[in-house]
């Protein structure tokens, strides 16, 4: 659709030629607070607008009254609720997991000098109700005054104020944005606004796997999971409603609707969230560190667990393996040229058809599964399987699961949506909202997981059949939350099985983080595909997500999608940043084992040796981030949250805590780098070099890479080489020391 530039239009998408029967309801000045409980109700007229580009007050209509509740979780987080169509406010859903420090602080309200004061026990205000009218001199009545408003400031922490922006507009019939509204439509689609002001230099993150740059200050993004068909467009494989801002706080906006949010995008003036769903229910976080605030988040959405010890290896993988002796022979050249790996993953074509999902072995190219997948486990190979979360029509369980509703039924076909190379057809989604649907898909997993599988791939799932009827909810409150639901599932039945919690999944919305891991989706195998995959990175750990991947060295050729030939700089640079990654999988559409690289395999044995022999690092980082509101890939903010610089990085990162990485993204072998204030010292060539400046047009020659740490840094480290995490004896960890004895990491024996 073509933009109006106005709002009614481009941001509440009322139809252009006003003839459907909806309408738009402003909020207006509180006609009463009172406490309830310890929350404060605060009772909201509401105003019915004549629907034109210039609003105005529809006189004829009566007003509206709804309870706008503001609840206090703790010392630093503000709810901000309310529900038309009397939906509850409630701390039960799929999408919260509140720990012991989210615990509910009684508020009480005061009217003063013309505010209502809203506070804690122990003094601190937590909101003000300005009541008073806006101070004016008049000299014209050409134009109206503007109507009646909620003017409502919020303090979080108690030192953050966040303001409902009451009056975004530049006559007062000229509205760019509005504090709290919702739109009334006969046959659905009704959906609320919710708006607070924002400053002319701040900056946000986070809203998920964002494939864009640092600083999503003039954006406004579409929060509907699809699958995001690379990692250099719009679309995205994992929306999350939660953002930060550069004045350190959050917001999460507890929903699985599709809905709007725009960062300073429709108006400089205001962040602007829009749900397809008549509620709002937003939790604002306040915090003194990126960190902090991401606590918060976790302490409302749960936090990540510890993945497995092995899961930090080397995982090989390519689209696809087709048979048992295939994976053997792989694996013996791993073996024999002594490239450590952890994990084999079999991507689509274990089955008797090529990406015909049917959750068993073909039984001629596989004879021995269990044999098989044992055998790998005595040489120190673990085994991890590709499905989706769809029946094909040609299945062997596609009758099973019609005859019992464990696919939702379909009332009409639809066009696939998705990345469906197999041109199969789906028949139905698994229906995660009925209970017998998800033992059924657990029972299939568990038949694999029973045999020694280790970790099952959720792929897909940013999709489902829109014309379904499922048992628990619209498809339109599910799309969003399926993710969840889906990953859920086989994360249980995998530590039910196995005793450890891990999958593999690819989509995500609010409260996947307790379910790792991620990757990042169908990257090109370029220099804009490695590029796209870190900013995705950086932002998804804004977003609350500790473990985060990325196929290695891209998934896709261009030009031609499954042929094309990958680059040697491509393969070893993006080699580089795997190491330095939560988690570190080769994965695509044609061959992917080093040896296929052999003027560079020897370099890049030497670079999974590092990788190796970091994961005593990895691990400590690992567990820090399960237990507060760290990440893995963290961006530079999250250490550097008062230089304005680093609000716009998007292509070098922190690696937990220590290292500074800024992978090098050309075939030039060379690029610019940003060091922070401080002292710093190259952890290769161990240069030391004074930050708080750019080092401009750096060579980097293919051995190295750009990756620093400070002085005096102790980087726990496994001093000997193993072809797999098997062989580790962590007792050995010793602590690598920056001082001036470190001569840079290539020195180290091991690598010699």
């Amino acid at each position: 659709m073509k933009p109006t530039n106005y709002h009614l239009f481009d941001f509440l998408d009322f139809d252009l030629d006003l003839s459907k029967n909806e309408s738009l309801w402003k909020a207006c000045a509180p006609s009463s607070v009172e406490e309830k409980d310890g929350d404060i109700h605060i009772t909201v007229p509401f105003q019915k607008q004549i629907l034109s580009n210039d609003m105005a007050a529809d006189t004829t209509a009566p007003r509206e009254n709804h309870t706008l509740i503001l609840r206090q979780y703790g010392p630093k987080i503000t709810r901000v609720f309310m529900g038309f169509e009397e939906l509850d406010m409630s701390d039960e859903s799929e999408m919260l997991m509140l720990t012991e420090r989210v615990e509910k602080m009684p508020l009480k309200s005061v009217l003063k000098d013309g505010e209502w004061i809203i506070s804690t026990a122990d003094g601190i205000t937590r909101a003000v109700i300005n009541m008073r009218e806006p101070l004016l001199d008049r000299w014209s009545t050409l134009l109206p005054d503007p109507q009646e408003t909620i003017d409502l400031r919020l303090y979080p922490d108690g030192k953050r104020e966040i303001r409902l922006a009451a009056y975004d507009h530049f006559s007062p019939p000229r509205y760019d944005a509005l504090p709290i509204a919702y739109c009334k439509m006969d046959g659905g689609n009704e959906r609320a606004t919710l708006s607070f002001e924002c400053t002319h230099d701040e900056c946000f993150g986070g809203t998920g796997e964002r494939f864009a740059k640092m600083d999503l200050s003039g954006r406004t993004f579409f929060l509907k999971n699809q699958d995001g068909q690379g990692v250099n467009n719009v679309r995205t494989y994992k929306n999350i409603p939660f953002y930060v801002s550069s004045r350190l706080y959050g917001t999460f906006y507890h929903t699985t609707s599709h809905c709007k949010l725009s960062l300073a995008g429709h108006s400089t003036r205001s962040v602007q969230f829009m749900s397809y769903q008549p509620l709002i229910d937003a939790f604002l976080i306040g915090g003194d560190s990126f960190e902090e605030i991401i606590r918060g988040y976790r302490d409302l959405t749960g936090y990540p667990s510890m993945p497995p010890l092995w899961s930090f290896g080397i995982w090989m993988s390519r689209m696809t393996y087709f048979s048992a002796d295939e994976v053997n022979g792989i694996c013996d050249h791993l073996r024999e040229e002594h490239y450590p790996c952890d994990v084999i993953h079999m991507d689509t074509g274990w089955f008797r058809t090529d990406w015909l999902c049917e959750w068993k072995f073909n039984e001629e190219r596989f004879p021995d599964p269990e044999g098989f997948i044992h055998s790998l486990k005595d040489r120190g190979f673990r085994v991890s399987l590709w499905q989706l979360p769809y029946v094909a029509k040609d299945a062997a369980q596609i009758d099973e699961a019609v005859a019992n509703d464990y696919i939702a039924p379909i009332t009409k076909i639809q066009e696939s949506e998705g990345s469906n190379f197999s041109a199969l057809d789906y028949a139905g989604t698994i229906d995660f909202t009925y209970p017998a649907a998800t033992e059924w898909y657990k029972g299939l997993l568990k038949n694999l997981l029973d045999m020694g599988v280790v970790c099952i791939k959720t792929d897909f799932g940013e999709n489902i059949h829109m014309d379904a009827m499922y048992k628990g909810m619209s498809p339109e409150l599910l799309n969003n939350l399926y993710a969840l639901l889906y990953q859920k599932a086989a994360y249980e039945i995998t530590k039910d099985v196995t005793g450890d919690g891990i999958v593999w999944a690819r989509a995500a919305w609010a409260g996947c983080q307790r379910y790792p891991l991620h990757w990042g989706g169908d990257s090109c195998s370029s220099w804009d595909g490695l590029a796209g995959s870190l900013k995705g990175g950086l932002h998804f750990g804004l977003s609350g997500f500790a473990f985060w991947s990325h196929d290695v060295p891209g998934f896709h050729t261009l030009p031609n999608f499954m042929n094309s030939v990958v680059s040697d700089d491509v393969y070893l640079r993006w080699t580089q940043f795997g190491v330095f990654s939560s988690h570190m999988r080769y994965h695509g559409t044609n061959k992917r084992e080093p040896w296929h690289y052999p003027t560079i395999a020897q370099s890049v044995k030497k670079w999974w040796k590092l990788r190796y022999a970091l994961i005593p690092y990895i691990l400590q980082e690992s567990r820090k981030a399960t237990e507060s509101g760290s990440t893995i890939v963290q961006a530079m903010i999250f250490h550097n949250a008062d230089d304005p610089t680093c609000y716009h990085i998007d292509d070098q990162y922190y690696f937990g805590d220590s290292f500074l990485v800024a992978p090098v993204m050309n075939s030039e072998n060379r690029r610019d780098i940003y060091l922070p204030e401080g002292e710093w010292v190259d952890f290769f060539t161990a240069e030391k070099v004074t930050g708080g400046r750019w080092l401009k047009n750096k060579e980097v020659t293919m051995e190295n890479m750009p990756v620093y740490v400070r002085p005096g840094s102790i980087i726990p480290f496994y001093p000997e080489p193993v072809d797999c995490t098997d062989d580790m004896d962590l007792s050995k960890t010793i602590n690598l020391t920056i001082d001036d004895s470190f001569r840079g990491i290539w020195n180290e024996k091991l690598f010699n």
